[in-house]
């Protein structure tokens, strides 16, 4: 019950709990204390709303920004991945396989205020031996939402 709750919500974290118990063929009540449960469990970490900002009118430049670190005795990558995912600026933070340790998702006004944001507080940091910082400048599919509109049949239509 709960995987089939997680795969709709992931999807739709707006679904009505009526709407969902039909589809789970169960009742609201069981849904709701679910879904309380799992909000207390921390296995729902929060709900979120997918914004096209392009189209709200809203200038905002998002970046990936891999890290490699010197992982600290007895702590590894957490307390430098905890130094950096308290910055307000920073969206989140994976440790990854490669090349880089780190990866770093943020989004800024502009282009220079990321960079600042790298070379004043990310590059100082003491475990910190280099960044490479990579700017979106489309997003095609976010969160599995196709973010572009479908193209429409360009072939003209052929009547008797």
């Amino acid at each position: 019950m709960r995987n089939a709750i997680l795969k709709c919500i992931e999807k739709n974290s707006r679904v009505d709990i009526k709407e969902l118990a039909v589809m789970l063929g169960t009742d609201e009540v069981t849904i709701a204390n679910e879904m309380a449960a799992m909000e207390k469990e921390k296995v729902i970490c929060g709900y979120h709303t997918l914004i096209d900002w392009d189209k709200a009118g809203v200038e905002i430049v998002n970046a990936l920004i891999e890290v490699r670190v010197t992982p600290q005795r007895n702590q590894g990558f957490d307390h430098i991945a905890e130094r950096i995912y308290n910055y307000p600026e920073v969206d989140a933070v994976y440790l990854i396989s490669g090349a880089y340790d780190l990866l770093v998702t943020l989004e800024g006004k502009s282009l220079r205020e990321v960079s600042q944001f790298v070379s004043d507080k990310l590059s100082p940091l003491d475990s910190v031996l280099s960044t490479a910082t990579h700017f979106i400048l489309k997003k095609y599919k976010d969160h599995g939402t196709i973010m572009v509109p479908k193209k429409s049949s360009e072939r003209m239509l052929v009547t008797p």
